[in-house]
């Protein structure tokens, strides 16, 4: 998709502060540091619409981008960083918990996993979560360029197998140095918003 124009919108904690458009919107959602600011700038040809941070756990509100006018990309805080205050973690679950079941305009979750390392219990724990509510979503392996390119393959199957035994979703993969997997990214979110 070419990308005309793409806007920070607003940041929320609650619905009643979402923005009142009822265009399509995409989540993107994963553990702390696991590339999901890179991913949206790299999805949209910019390098610093969402912003991005060395520190874990900096994102800590929903975050709503407007995207040539008819879709919408929502940055959801990441989960897992043992340093952030436990009042701040307590409050995070609910608020997700509430955009990913409630919001009515949601056509698809992107789970984004770091391709170096093994899901975590919050990662199939959230896997479980988006299955039980049937809300659509598929994985994004970021940072493949971080790793050589025989380990690719195998990766890739260990991870899918601790999130899918029994399930057929596939993963794609993703590198924001080289912008590899970025048309198969778009393919999915075309694929979902399309009706």
């Amino acid at each position: 998709m070419k990308v005309t124009s793409a806007e920070f919108l607003k940041s929320a904690t609650e619905p009643s502060q979402y923005p009142g458009e009822s265009i399509p919107e995409i989540a993107f959602v994963g553990r702390s540091n696991v590339g999901k600011s890179s991913l949206i700038n790299t999805l949209l040809n910019r390098k610093r619409l969402a912003r991005i941070s060395t520190v874990p756990g900096k994102t800590r509100l929903i975050n709503f981008f407007k995207i040539n006018d008819r879709l919408s990309f929502v940055d959801l805080p990441g989960y897992g960083y043992a340093k952030v205050p436990l009042s701040v973690k307590k409050t995070w679950g609910p608020m997700v918990e509430r955009y990913l079941k409630e919001r009515e305009n949601l056509c698809l979750v992107i789970l984004i996993l770091d391709i170096r390392r093994e899901p975590s219990a919050d990662d199939l724990a959230l896997v479980d979560w988006l299955r039980h509510y049937d809300v659509k979503f598929i994985y994004v392996l970021t940072k493949m360029d971080k790793i050589s390119k025989n380990q690719l393959s195998r990766r890739r199957r260990t991870i899918m197998g601790h999130l899918n035994p029994i399930h057929d979703e596939s993963a794609i993969m993703f590198s924001s140095k080289t912008g590899y997997g970025k048309d198969d990214v778009w393919g999915k979110i075309m694929e979902a918003t399309e009706k």
